[in-house]
């Protein structure tokens, strides 16, 4: 969040069956003594691509996360580092057996109309979730916390109102799960547990998000929203901590090309691009702006998806012959060049739980031999050089996309000695999250991050029933084991059931991971308090303030 000091959870022992956790005091921007502020406290940031909605239960992507994180605020949220501080929650506590998760809300939480936040408005937001009626693409996250009740509630079998979550008081919200969950503090950060505002809701219906509308308990409210060109918030005079807010406007900007962002950046006309920057610049840009360029590593995953429902891609031996034959290095050497690392599991070894993950057998061969055992697959698929395997790829509006849409497409075509027919397909971004949630495509280019810092962020992704499974891969093998994680009591437990769920990805090849992310993009040097090097990329633009340029 801020460069300041980072606030700690006290740890209080209350009686022999509960931990608590408080804070000493409010994580803000907390401005330096001395510190001479910019007379204009105007943000501009480039955020890729408009949003595709900002209802918190209707979205699923990055562009939508950034401005959800403003507008609403979970029960807890984040540090710099990516370690959870309290949020609209004050402090939490857990039983022994880490199944019953107590959150108490913060007396001074109020809507952006200046109605209080109760602990009822968070139990609907999660019933709204989960509601099928409500469809959201992200309704599996309450069984990823193991919310009790909440696959049966998610598949229309219970009504909400069983839905392992209740207001105790109207400051006091009890979660209930079915397994044991040691880390379920952390998955309540992400923006689609935000509460929302009932009576706003069932008054305006789907229209709750027009800017004359909407209601949120973030640090920021929406002002303005002209589709293609920008998007502006304001400070919610009501937020809790609102005295401590120094930016007094954010607009963002839906800038898709990466060359155009930057040279809107060199221009003057933005404070901090996306994140993303030009392969063929970067080299010249961390040389002309030595102290603006960012590369921190992040907890993403570069993958290219594959259609399991469609053949003939439903076939492993064409699935792996596709992983073996692209080269990883060069993509993330060669065409993106920003420190990206090539991978070969969808799940970072540097998470918490994935120190186990171990790299796949077939990588101890040559490129040269992968090669080799690839075309052999492929003709024990049926493909050859008289009947190619022909392909669409499938990735959304962005340069580097296309760069290393061309660069694998090429890498294929030589590497699998021209038994490939290739085709490249470019959507924006709200018809390409469709096309991939309709099973409309053949591979296509992905990406996953975080929403916690444990593997089973990614590893919940492939799940059979998981609502992010864009690829429909299915295994009752994997979800079984997958399963077995919330029994294993100890954290090396965990991290070899891990380990066995990505051998078990890798041998059904039932995705192409290509490289892990790093967030490289560019902030003028009097902006402060941005958290640029947030693992996650949770920001808070709360904790920002720019000083005298």
């Amino acid at each position: 969040m801020t460069n300041t000091t980072k606030k700690t959870l006290i740890n209080i022992a209350l009686a022999s069956a509960f931990s608590i956790f408080s804070a000493q005091s409010a994580f803000t921007a907390e401005v330096p003594v001395g510190t001479v502020l910019a007379e204009k406290q105007e943000l501009r940031i480039n955020n890729g691509t408009d949003p595709t909605s900002i209802d918190p239960h209707k979205v699923e992507g990055v562009p939508e996360s950034l401005v959800l994180r403003q507008l609403f605020e979970t029960l807890v949220i984040s540090d710099d580092k990516g370690h959870i501080i309290p949020g609209a929650a004050e402090k939490w506590e857990h039983s022994d057996d880490f199944k019953t998760w107590t959150f108490h809300l913060r007396k001074n939480g109020k809507w952006s109309n200046g109605e209080p936040v109760t602990a009822e408005d968070f139990v609907f937001g999660f019933q709204r979730l989960a509601d099928p009626n409500t469809a959201s693409p992200y309704a599996s996250y309450l069984q990823y916390l193991k919310l009790l009740n909440a696959s049966d509630v998610v598949a229309g079998k219970k009504p909400v109102t069983e839905l392992g979550v209740k207001a105790l008081d109207d400051h006091t919200l009890e979660l209930t799960l079915s397994e044991s969950v040691p880390y379920a503090d952390k998955l309540t950060e992400h923006y689609v547990l935000s509460p929302v505002n009932k009576k706003i809701i069932e008054k305006f219906g789907d229209k709750w998000t027009d800017v004359n509308n909407i209601v949120g308990n973030g640090a920021f409210k929406l002002s303005n929203w002209i589709i293609n060109e920008k998007l502006e918030m304001i400070p919610n005079e009501f937020y809790w901590n609102n005295e401590k807010t120094v930016l007094t406007n954010v607009t963002l900007y839906p800038i898709s090309s990466s060359n155009t962002d930057v040279s809107r950046y060199r221009a003057g006309d933005l404070d901090i691009t996306n994140h993303e920057l030009p392969t063929e610049l970067f080299s010249k840009l961390k040389s002309e702006y030595p102290n603006e360029v960012y590369t921190p590593p992040s907890l993403c995953t570069y993958q290219y998806e594959i259609n399991h429902t469609k053949a003939p891609f439903n076939d492993v031996r064409v699935r792996k012959a596709l992983s073996m034959a692209i080269d990883r290095n060069i993509i993330a050497e060669k065409v993106m060049a920003q420190g990206q690392q090539p991978a070969y599991a969808f799940t970072p070894s540097y998470i918490n739980g994935g120190e186990k993950i171990a790299m796949p057998e077939w990588t101890k061969l040559s490129q040269a031999e992968r090669n080799k055992k690839a075309v052999e697959l492929l003709k024990e698929a049926g493909f050859d050089k008289a009947n190619p395997l022909t392909i669409n790829l499938l990735y959304n509006t962005s340069d580097n996309h296309k760069k290393i849409a061309i660069a694998a497409s090429s890498i294929w075509k030589k590497n699998l000695n021209g038994v490939v027919d290739i085709k490249l397909e470019n959507q924006e971004w709200k018809t390409y999250v469709d096309s991939r949630h309709q099973a409309n495509y053949d591979i296509a280019r992905a990406g996953w991050c975080a929403d916690y810092n444990e593997a089973t962020t990614f590893l919940t992704y492939y799940l059979s029933n998981s609502s992010n499974n864009t690829a429909f891969y299915k295994s009752a093998e994997y979800d079984a084991l997958l399963k077995s994680v919330y029994q294993e009591e100890t954290d090396e437990g965990r991290a070899n059931v891990y380990a066995k769920l990505e051998k078990l990805l890798d041998e059904d090849a039932a995705l192409i991971p290509i490289y892990y992310y790093v967030t490289p993009r560019m902030m003028k040097p009097y902006v402060k308090g941005f958290a640029v090097n947030h693992p996650a990329q949770n920001y808070y633009l709360k904790d920002v303030y720019l000083i005298k340029h």
